[in-house]
């Protein structure tokens, strides 16, 4: 007999389109920008579970936490000021951000600051792993919630896509070069890679696909 395997288990392959969804990068309604400040709030407290996890974070986070290594400033502000790094590139590139776009770098920041302090560090082996796909899911979570507010892309998906748009290069390829690249310079600043790394580099694209899916089936008239 063969088993049904309920649908919401594929991943998206799009960005589906919610009832909150902007038609202005700048100007929307206040349940899209609750929505929007909630899913990066989500997105910032599921990379906070995976520092709290001491076990290895995601790349860009790694690049941050070597910025904090190298001058002391603490991983919220690191954070921060790597957001305005990266929109500063988008100057040659002629990219346009959003409010999605600042407030991505603001929120995620702060959330970042305020639940690594707060989050356990994991006792045991066990523990860890849990708490590093917890932090995976969650990051997923929040990606469905603010990717479907469509208010501008956040400062290193608005590189991507630029580079990808000017390029010609697939944009797998371009998202690739440029998370290895600063995984590999936070890695030698002092950022820590690890099992979280690795996971996170795994599962995480599954992880916001599946959230999409999710969300665009429960919003879907």
């Amino acid at each position: 007999m063969k088993r049904h395997i309920p649908q919401w288990l594929f991943p998206s392959k799009i960005i589906p389109v919610t009832p909150w969804r902007s038609n202005n990068y700048w100007v929307s309604k206040p349940s899209t920008i609750f929505i929007l400040v909630v899913g990066l709030w989500l997105f910032g407290t599921g990379e906070a579970f995976l520092i709290s996890a001491n076990s290895g974070v995601s790349p860009w986070t790694v690049f941050a936490q070597g910025i904090s290594v190298q001058t002391g400033l603490s991983i919220g502000w690191a954070t921060f000021f790597s957001g305005i790094g990266v929109l500063a590139l988008w100057i040659p590139l002629k990219q346009k951000p959003g409010l999605g776009t600042v407030l991505n770098i603001i929120i995620i920041s702060i959330a970042l600051e305020v639940m690594s302090n707060i989050l356990p560090t994991p006792t045991s082996d066990v523990l860890q792993v849990i708490q590093i796909l917890v932090g995976i899911a969650i990051v997923g979570l929040g990606s469905g919630f603010y990717l479907t507010c469509h208010m501008g892309p956040g400062p290193r998906d608005g590189l991507m896509t630029r580079i990808h748009l000017l390029t010609g290069l697939p944009v797998g390829r371009v998202r690739l070069f440029i998370e290895i690249s600063v995984l590999t310079i936070g890695w030698l600043l002092g950022g820590q890679v690890g099992l979280g790394t690795v996971l996170f580099g795994v599962l995480i694209g599954y992880s916001v696909a599946t959230w999409l899916k999710i969300v665009g089936k429960i919003t879907k008239k």
